[in-house]
């Protein structure tokens, strides 16, 4: 039996709107608390959605987010009041606060012993990674990312 090859797809600015609670990292301290506890509202991103819709045809689907574990359940609620499938979930452990393309490079690595067929987020340093890793990498640019996001992710390593 030949195993499905995956698509691996971040979830923040790529199927989840976040702008509505960026807020909340504006301040010189951040609400990390407060800006996880309204992801259960985020809009859909139908781009997003459409690529996930696309590539569930021929690959299984993988989600990678920075997003922390506490917020496991919230997440999977969300993905199936949105119709995407949620099968598969990596999030970020306890005190990791790695920068996300160290994160999610060392997930995708654990993933290779799969054919990973695509991987797409918005964090245009985590693609950059994922390509010179040799990743087959897609920069999901609908969202503009703001300098709040790019530092969340990139320098806090919190989403």
């Amino acid at each position: 039996m030949r195993v499905m090859s995956i698509a691996v797809f971040d979830v923040d600015g790529v199927v989840a709107d976040v702008r509505h609670r960026l807020h909340h990292l504006h301040s010189r301290h951040e609400r990390w608390s407060a800006f996880f506890d309204e992801a259960d509202a985020d809009p859909l991103l139908l781009e997003g959605a459409r690529l996930v819709a696309d590539l569930a045809g021929e690959h299984e689907i993988v989600w990678l987010t920075g997003r922390p574990e506490y917020i496991r359940d919230v997440t999977v609620d969300w993905f199936e009041r949105h119709g995407l499938p949620a099968d598969e979930l990596y999030m970020r452990q306890y005190h990791d606060y790695r920068p996300a393309a160290l994160y999610k490079l060392d997930v995708l690595r654990d993933l290779r012993h799969r054919e990973v067929a695509a991987f797409v987020d918005d964090d245009d340093t985590v693609i950059a990674t994922a390509l010179a890793d040799g990743f087959p990498a897609v920069l999901a640019d609908w969202v503009p990312r703001g300098s709040d996001l790019r530092r969340a992710q990139d320098k806090l390593g919190r989403t």
